[in-house]
């Protein structure tokens, strides 16, 4: 077997899914094996951003690698903002950049797509990926693939794989098979669990909030075991909306501080035990906590180490200290699970249309039709999520990148087979909405909520006065059905509810609803969280 071959190969034994890429003159012959051997189902978009977000979600929903193959200096440069966002928030995406071979290097003369130095986008690349490799000696490629992707797997990050375009159709021996597996000192492990149990059951309130690490290493499922034989309630971070979704936990909600719901902030920020597992220490998560949390007196465990207090084990998987603590635990009744007081029944009247009306008339869909898996657009659209039923949702929740969301829906749907909810304001629409037009290629049929305020809404909250948030009222129904799917524009409460039951009833295309907002109007979340984040950055400016 070739080189691209061999390296497909590896992709597939170690659990990669699917590749999504836009093919260039230094990856044409990648491409090329891709297509003819069908190892792995490629999926090219219309823009290396897309690629990157695409494959960040398919990563997220698989808890395994996608990969995202681009060609030298123009394709892989373009996508540095999703890989960034994707290193950012441990998603696990695989970039397979192709790139100048020996030919291109001897002529003495600058290569086309080079930036300062031929390897500058190597350069580049180390700073948003955990593993890195350009595959010039094929005596030592098979150790460097596998290496590197099983980096990407035991960090749950990116990484960076080169393929010069004269070394893809040579001869190359196969991959090896890496344990997945981490170094772990038994004893450190034990009286790590130990100590745990021993400050949770002497806690008088104990809460265990999850973060988004519990979804990379697949995890969800055994962290619900342990939540019952533990007993305590459970909360997510903003993060984590959507974790545990399906499974039976007493699950509180998501934890927002002076955005969310003051009785879960209060038992939170309360809390005498609060155990974060797989929880990011960001500032979407707590930078606007009502009563700022001492986490001196919390147990974190996250990035590989626990720490408890002063105390820190390092070198404790997160994997592995779940699976210890089930271990450790006795079985518990399961308690009643809660359930969420969502908005439903919307009032179907002709009255403009706000986004706490978006929420309830999408759990009204859920309701008639099932839920879906939501992709959401970082803005207002995200934050009206949160008054959505809960389910399964990917979003930049940290990184907050703008034009996520429609591409990575399409990796949701490429990924899963299931139909996504997209949430999108018109903002980020502009940038990435028109990678719809890949929808009729591969079948796929997502429903499209543009929240269309003709504006960037939520840089407007923070700064009102400014001019250069007004933005063009454009007509993203009419694009719609330009471009393959079927779009409607709506805006009363009566014509929102009409036109969703027809998108979630037509199976056929992509459907789009473009709901005319006002501009100025904000979800009660985000308003909220606006507030907060004010009154933080005051209390914190120097006098």
């Amino acid at each position: 077997m070739n080189l691209a071959e061999r390296l497909l190969e590896a992709l597939k034994g170690y659990g990669v899914k699917e590749i999504f890429g836009i093919p260039g003159d230094f990856a044409l012959p990648l491409f090329k094996v891709i297509e003819e051997t069908n190892i792995l189902p490629l999926y090219t978009l219309s823009h290396e951003p897309a690629v990157g977000f695409a494959a960040d979600a398919a990563a997220r929903f698989h808890s395994k690698p996608s990969v995202a193959a681009v060609t030298y200096g123009a394709g892989a440069f373009n996508m540095v903002n999703p890989v960034a966002a994707a290193y950012a928030e441990k998603s696990p995406v695989i970039v397979i950049s192709g790139g100048p071979g020996m030919a291109d290097k001897s002529t003495g003369l600058l290569v086309h797509h080079q930036a300062k130095q031929l390897n500058s986008q190597l350069q580049v690349y180390k700073e948003v990926t955990c593993d890195q490799v350009i595959l010039e000696d094929l005596t030592q490629a098979p150790e460097q693939i596998a290496r590197v992707i099983r980096n990407c797997i035991i960090e749950s990050r990116p990484v960076y794989i080169e393929a010069p375009r004269d070394k893809v159709f040579e001869p190359c021996e196969p991959v090896p098979v890496l344990p997945l597996t981490t170094a772990c000192d038994a004893d450190a492990l034990a009286a790590c669990t130990d100590e745990i149990i021993q400050s949770i059951r002497q806690a008088q309130s104990p809460v265990l909030m999850v973060g988004v690490e519990i979804r990379r290493y697949d995890l969800e499922k055994d962290v619900a075991i342990l939540s019952r034989k533990l007993g305590i309630p459970v909360a997510t971070t903003f993060m984590g909306k959507g974790l545990l979704a399906g499974e039976a936990v007493v699950l509180k909600g998501t934890y927002m501080g002076l955005a969310g719901e003051q009785e879960l902030t209060e038992q939170v920020e309360s809390s005498d035990g609060l155990f974060l597992l797989g929880v990011l220490l960001s500032d979407t998560n707590f930078g606007i906590s009502e009563k700022k949390i001492d986490l001196r007196k919390t147990i974190l465990a996250c990035d590989g180490s626990v720490s408890l207090g002063f105390h820190t084990y390092p070198k404790i998987p997160i994997r592995e200290l779940v699976l210890a603590l089930n271990e450790k635990l006795p079985d518990k009744p399961q308690r009643e699970v809660t359930t969420f007081d969502y908005p439903k029944g919307l009032d179907l009247t002709d009255k403009p249309i706000t986004p706490t009306d978006i929420a309830t008339a999408v759990n009204d869909m859920f309701d008639n039709y099932g839920s879906l898996p939501i992709a959401a657009d970082m803005g207002d659209c995200l934050f009206t999520a949160m008054d959505i039923e809960y389910t399964e949702l990917v979003a930049p929740g940290y990184y907050a990148t703008m034009g996520y969301g429609v591409p990575s829906g399409l990796g949701v749907q490429a990924a899963t087979g299931r139909r996504p909810l997209i949430l999108v304001g018109d903002g980020a629409f502009q940038m990435t909405g028109i990678e719809l037009l890949n929808c009729r290629r591969y079948g796929w049929n997502p429903i499209v909520l543009v929240f269309n305020n003709s504006s960037w809404e939520m840089l407007r909250a923070f700064q009102p006065e400014s001019a250069f948030n007004d933005l063009d009222k454009l007509d993203f129904a009419a694009l719609a059905n330009a471009i393959g799917g079927c779009g409607q524009t709506v805006k009363t409460k009566k014509e929102l509810h009409v036109a969703l039951n027809r998108a979630f009833g037509d199976e056929s295309c992509f459907q789009l609803v473009d709901i005319s907002l006002e501009r100025g109007l904000m979800s009660n979340t985000l308003a909220r969280f606006v507030d907060g984040i004010k009154k933080m950055r005051k209390t914190n400016s120097p006098p």
